[in-house]
């Protein structure tokens, strides 16, 4: 086994929070506010928390990403005792994670070899590629071979979502006045993917049925699937939901799909009512030749 450590913070999104224990994932707090009230995300608040407060205050926390101080005490402990460490993290252009990891990188370079990944994802995306970072870790390889394998990983990230309302996408400037204005009078559904790390509206359903085949139609264009995972705004098992896992069961062949309910920040950015979709698509052959 190589001696690899893996980093992130806690806005990533585990299918599985198991591997975090199990390979021994070092995951750095980041910080939600409400007015005076500061908490560590996944140390005394957790996501469900989060999004229930949103859902039922109307009232958006700010979401802080760990500090550079707080990178660099994680860097310098684990240095002690490891061949290298790959931090792993949201993109940079919706996050200040990778920026603040970044810097303590620079700080304690030297100690150690430090690879700070940029994942151009959030959440279930993050999620999904420290999972694997973790599992390539955990394999008897070099630090540079884990960290030219989770870059691979990168590209291969998809992720799709719709919300019923916009008031946080006008927020947050994903969306225009006019257009949030027009849209709302419509009942438009805007449609958002993350493109080149960041969120962007790129069409819109005018039912919330339409919503679910144009999800369903997002996740057929794939040809080889590896890992596919379903985000809600709740664990009840709700009508949109049912109708998007039954598509995919016909479409995809897929049995059983997880779908488990979004994080910190997809609540931050999309808001109280989104449902959407992260795909890893499966290796091609050139991919693992060039590799």
């Amino acid at each position: 086994m190589s001696d690899v450590r893996i980093v992130t913070d806690s806005t990533a999104l585990f299918l599985n929070p198991r591997i975090v224990k199990e390979y021994n994932v070092t995951v750095v707090p980041a910080k939600v506010r409400w007015g005076d009230e500061s908490y560590q995300l996944g140390v005394d608040i957790d996501n469900e928390d989060i999004l229930h407060r949103i859902q039922t205050s109307l009232e958006l926390p700010v979401l802080e990403a760990p500090s550079v101080e707080d990178f660099v005490n994680v860097y310098q402990r684990l240095s002690l005792h490891s061949e290298g460490i790959i931090s792993i993290h949201s993109a940079a252009r919706l996050s200040k994670a990778f920026a603040n990891a970044t810097q303590a990188q620079k700080t304690v370079l030297g100690r150690s070899k430090i690879d700070v990944i940029d994942t151009e994802t959030i959440c279930a995306g993050l999620g999904i590629i420290v999972a694997k970072a973790a599992q390539y870790a955990a394999a008897d390889t070099t630090f540079e071979q884990v960290a030219r394998d989770v870059r691979h990983i990168v590209p291969r990230i998809y992720s799709m979502f719709f919300v019923e309302s916009m008031e946080v996408l006008a927020l947050n400037k994903i969306m225009g006045q006019a257009q949030t204005i027009i849209g709302t009078m419509l009942d438009l559904k805007p449609f958002l993917a993350i493109e080149e790390g960041q969120m962007m509206v790129v069409e819109k359903a005018q039912t919330l049925v339409q919503a679910v085949e144009k999800l369903a139609e997002f996740a057929a264009e794939f040809e080889d699937v590896e890992q596919i995972a379903i985000i809600s705004y709740t664990s009840e098992l709700i009508e949109p939901i049912r109708l998007l896992q039954d598509r995919l069961a016909l479409d995809l062949n897929q049995t059983t799909v997880p779908t488990v309910t979004y994080g910190a920040m997809t609540a931050t950015l999309l808001g109280p009512d989104a449902i959407g979709m992260y795909i890893l698509e499966a290796e091609s052959e050139d991919d693992a030749f060039g590799a």
